[in-house]
Parts: structure tokens; sequence; C-alpha cells
């Protein structure tokens, strides 16, 4: 047969039964389009996540009290592990492969400036912070580098912080009470706006040893290291477990790189992104079987037709090919506009909503097109196998 002669039979059949042919690939559009919008929303916000989470800075690794892995011995020598302290982030930043550290405590005090009050979030930093993160002032400058055991009552404010206290009037030079305590304001920090849900900008920065006395803490919440791009990752790690085991006496802490942190944060994305799409694969599943129905009422309807192909000299494969060609075509038509909707929704998405991350890679565009053509073939080769074994003598008599 023809390439010109298979085309005209499988666009004539579809034509000549518009609204058949309408309703089914409007079943496959449907599901086309949920898996396109779903997925878009998915990978919008696996990049948003992934976009928050580095923009802080790379090449960090990341020191926490206590241990996530179990190991054998004396139940009771739990009772000696040492707690992180700042002498171990100084001891940290001799090693030759380390750039910059950063001493962290965190926690929640009422700040208080000309009767006005707020409570906001307090971190206990170091100088390096700024070196450490991409964040740096807007106004004035960061802690100095100070003596790190009895640093003087310095503090840094974030953007909120100052607009909600000082408004646009200058704040530096100004004190302010933390939790009880005098401080002096030598800094705000650069508007960030929210990471991952947290509001940098409502928050304040001080002395790390100040913020332990404030909390009434004996440890550190994290130690971060911040190491040169051509260190050795491995080598650099064994070096600070080492360190830190040789002045604990045992690992009493735990070591997690950024690229570890990614690892586990894309994986569960890759997770929220298969599982969205899934919901859209179950409208793709129903798209499927009424592409079968239609196609094997289409074949009930057309055995006639098919005993004249046969008596004609039309092989098997001949008929097979003609009624996979008018799956496939249908599939293909309800995936094209189930793209159009898909990508059209999520674009309009973008439009009203514009906090909502949403991205539409061409992969995905392609893998929808692809699967709404899978889709029409392995729902016609059931009634396309069937009309090719009917008996021509049989289907010629059938009315």
């Amino acid at each position: 047969m023809r390439i010109f002669d298979f085309i005209k039979l499988t666009l004539g059949s579809i034509i000549a039964h518009r609204m058949r042919s309408a309703l089914t690939a409007i079943g496959i559009a449907v599901g086309i389009a949920a898996v396109v919008l779903l997925t878009s929303l998915g990978e919008g916000l696996h990049q948003y996540v992934m976009s928050e989470f580095s923009q802080f800075g790379s090449n960090i690794i990341s020191i926490q009290p206590g241990t996530t892995q179990t190991h054998g011995g004396n139940v009771a020598a739990l009772s000696n592990v040492r707690p992180l302290n700042i002498e171990d982030a100084q001891a940290l930043k001799k090693l030759s492969a380390v750039f910059a550290t950063n001493t962290g405590v965190q926690g929640t005090a009422e700040i208080e400036s000309y009767k006005r009050k707020r409570r906001t979030v307090v971190y206990g930093s170091s100088a390096d912070m700024t070196e450490i993160f991409s964040f740096k002032p807007a106004m004035g400058k960061f802690l100095p580098d100070d003596n790190a055991i009895s640093p003087r009552p310095y503090v840094v404010l974030g953007h909120k912080v100052k607009q909600e206290l000082y408004g646009d009037n200058n704040p530096l030079g100004e004190k302010v009470r933390i939790g009880g305590f005098r401080y002096r304001i030598i800094g705000v920090m650069e508007s960030k706006g929210q990471i991952l849900g947290i509001d940098i900008d409502d928050a304040v920065y001080i002395p790390t040893a100040r913020a332990m006395e404030l909390f009434n803490r004996q440890s550190l919440m994290e130690i971060q290291v911040k190491y040169q791009a051509n260190a050795d990752v491995d080598e650099l790690i064994e070096h600070i477990k080492k360190l830190l085991i040789s002045r604990h006496g045992q690992e009493d802490f735990t070591v997690i790189t950024q690229e570890q942190m990614l690892e586990v944060l894309t994986s569960v994305l890759n997770v929220l992104t298969m599982a969205v799409g899934a919901l859209g694969g179950i409208s793709l599943f129903v798209g499927g079987i009424g592409v079968l129905t239609i196609m094997t009422i289409a074949v009930n309807e057309r055995i006639s037709e098919i005993g004249l192909f046969r008596a004609l000299g039309a092989g098997k494969n001949q008929i097979m090919i003609i009624f996979l060609g008018e799956a496939i075509v249908l599939a293909s038509l309800g995936g094209v506009f189930g793209l159009i909707i898909g990508i059209g929704g999520a674009q309009l998405l973008a439009i009203t909503i514009p906090n909502l991350p949403v991205h539409t890679p061409w992969s995905f565009v392609l893998l929808a097109e692809s699967l709404a053509i899978a889709i029409g073939l392995l729902a016609g080769v059931l009634p396309a196998s069937r009309a090719a074994n009917l008996d021509p003598i049989d289907a010629l008599r059938t009315e």
C-alpha cells in the first residue's frame, strides 16, 4: 500500500466520524494536559527549592553535635559526649583547606528599642558568616573579628527588623535590648526575603558566645566550614573527623557536606515530581481505554469494508497497519491538544500567581507526546489484530 493511500484511508475514516474521533482525542488530551501541568508544577518546585537552597554559597560542610550512626560500647559513655564549642571551630579554621568557619546558635528573643518591641529570631554567628554565605550588609558592617569567648555586645539587624523598629531612619550606633541585654547596632543586612518559608529578614545577628549565654546553651547547634574550591572534600572530611575525635575523645558529631544535603533534597523532590506525574498518568490510562473502546467499535462497524480490502488483495499486515494508524493519529492529535492546554495552563498559572514556581522543560513535552503515541499504539493493537484476522468471506457476508 502506498503511503498516500494509507494517509487518505486513515484521515478519511477519522473525518467521517468527527464526533467520535473528537471525543476520543479529548480523552487523551485531558490526560496529557494533566501530566504536563502537574509535572510543570513539580519541576518548578524542584528548581525553586534547589535555587533557594544553594543561593547562600557553595563548598560548605556542616558539622552538628551528636551522631547519626549507632556504635557499640558502654551506654554510660553517652554521658561523656562533649558539646561542639567555639574552640572546635577555631581549631578547624587552622586546617590547610579551610577558608572560613562559622559557629551557629539560634533562638527567639524579644528585641526592644525606643519602647518598640517585637519578638524575632536571634542568630549567634561569628565574623566569618558573610565569607561563608552570600549574604552581605546593606548598611554598616557585620560582626567584627573579636575575642570569640568574650566578644563586644554588637548586633546586626535584618532588613525587616530595621524597618519595623526604625523605619527609614539610620539605626547605626543606636542601642537595643535583646532578651534583657544591651547591644549596639553596627549594621543592617541586605534584604533576602523568605528562604524555604523562613523569613531571613526578620532576624538579628549577635556574637555566638553572647547567643549561647542568652539561650543558656553549652553546645553550638552547628559549625559551618567553607573550604577552598580545589580542595579534596573526602580528604578534608577525614581531617575534620580526626581533629574533632582528638579533641572529643570519640566521634560524637555528624559531618554533612552540601552535596549530601542536595542529594537528599533532590531525591525527595524527584519522588514528588513522579508522584504528581503519576496522578496525570491515571487520566492517560482512562484516555487509552477510550481509544481501545472506539477502535473496537470501529472494527465492528467496518467488517464488510475489511472483507472488501482482503478480497482486493490486502494482506493481514496491511489491515493491521490501517487500524493501528488510526489509533496512533487519534492519540497523537489528542496529545498535541493536551500539550497546548497543559503548557497554556502552566503559563497562565505563572502569570496569575507570580510566586508559584512553574517550569515546563522541553524533555517533558517530547516525553508527553511520545507517551500519547505509545498509548495509541498499545490501545490499537488488539482491535487491529482482530480486524486483520477476520475471515475475508465471512467479512464480505456481514451486513
